[in-house]
């Protein structure tokens, strides 16, 4: 009888499992471009969308690769520099892979600037709770600068938790403003 057990738990873990996306060390999947390599051609080419020129252009001005002042530069997709998270998420959602993609470049294009991640969370949750998922959320955004080609000494992060909050109400309106890691740029 246990044999038979055994076997019928056997034949149900190889034929039953279905294939999990992968985990990053926060627990949640992997950003699935990262993952499934996906815009792999736009890392190869140094395309930004597929396009050539239209927002290439406005990240390097001409001949210089992301030109210093793009950050500054209301054109340019570098000066948003905020990324929001859904309730109590760390994962990276798909709307800013790109963006955190062109500040990852942004950085191994500029090795003198140096960017803060901070992060933060809304008001639900335990201070240490959120201290944590500002920490994961910030943590998620660096892997993403990294894996670009940032420096670790270009980023910093750090998490405010619950600290810093942008909108005031107790709402989800406001709650949803709050759920974000800050780029804080700064020249070494």
């Amino acid at each position: 009888m246990r044999n038979y057990i055994l076997v019928l738990i056997a034949i149900a873990f190889l034929t039953g499992c279905p294939a999990q996306p992968p985990k990053d060390d926060t627990g949640s999947e992997m950003n699935a471009s990262m993952r499934d390599g996906e815009n792999a051609d736009s890392v190869k080419t140094g395309k930004l969308d597929g396009s050539d020129k239209t927002q290439s252009s406005m990240l390097t001005g001409g001949d210089e690769p992301y030109r210093k002042d793009a950050i500054n530069d209301v054109s340019s997709p570098l000066s948003h520099q905020v990324i929001y998270f859904d309730f109590n998420a760390s994962e990276i959602k798909s709307e800013y892979r790109d963006l955190i993609t062109w500040h990852g470049r942004y950085l191994a294009s500029n090795p003198d600037m140096k960017v803060r991640l901070e992060g933060h969370t809304d008001e639900r949750g335990s201070r240490e709770y959120n201290i944590a998922l500002g920490d994961r959320r910030a943590q998620a955004v660096s892997r993403v600068l990294l894996f670009q080609g940032a420096s670790k000494s270009q980023v910093e992060v750090i998490s405010y938790g619950e600290e810093k909050p942008v909108g005031l109400e107790h709402t989800e309106a406001a709650w949803s403003k709050n759920r974000r890691v800050q780029l804080v740029y700064e020249a070494k």
